[in-house]
């Protein structure tokens, strides 16, 4: 069964029954004593884009949204042990073709990490996949709010909705999650892990 461990703000790192390790946009908080088999960034922004912020293993692949999006199309990555499917991401100062979320499939289970964005078209589409999670920014600056990220889940249709990249500066922001009253919300604070 996969791990996740939410570093805070947009961070996030999954460790695999194999003991495959991958991060997603990593900046905030700690947990970076594993070595990296993958990374994973959204997009170019400083908080979002630490490649060398843990060991890499041997061979360790990056993949940033260059390689994730192909002129108009969103590139899906097969591993071998997981699989990751690249989805848009856009908001008033992200611009689609510099952006992009994942949907991770990892043991079994189906992660989307929204990446900075406000509501997109491809979230319509969503609930079809069964996702077993989603994880959502809520700091209503550049990305949607809780009231929009909430609106969100109801249309993604996923099992649990995390709240994530909350206010800049903060790892986690309790009072904020708790605004976000999506659909069976999961509250995960800063420097927490769960079983996928």
């Amino acid at each position: 069964m996969a791990k996740m461990l939410y570093q805070g703000h947009g961070s996030l790192r999954f460790t695999l029954s194999d003991g495959t390790v991958i991060y997603l946009d990593p900046f905030a908080g700690e947990g970076y004593d594993l070595p990296a088999d993958y990374v994973f960034v959204t997009h170019e922004h400083y908080d979002h884009n630490e490649t060398d912020k843990m060991p890499h293993a041997p061979g360790c692949k990056v993949v940033t949204e260059k390689d994730a999006i192909r002129g108009s199309s969103y590139h899906t990555f097969n591993f071998g042990n997981f699989q990751v499917q690249a989805v848009e991401a856009y908001n008033s100062h992200h611009h689609k073709s510099a952006c992009v979320g994942y949907i991770f499939l990892l043991d079994g289970k189906k992660v989307y990490c929204a990446g900075d964005t406000s509501t997109t078209n491809m979230m319509a589409k969503m609930e079809p996949m069964h996702l077993d999670y989603a994880l959502l920014p809520t700091d209503g600056i550049y990305n949607m709010g809780p009231a929009e990220a909430s609106k969100c889940a109801e249309v993604i249709g996923a099992a649990h909705n995390i709240p994530i990249h909350m206010a800049p500066g903060k790892l986690f922001d309790r009072a904020l999650a708790e605004k976000f009253d999506g659909p069976n919300r999961l509250i995960v604070e800063a420097g927490e892990e769960i079983e996928l």
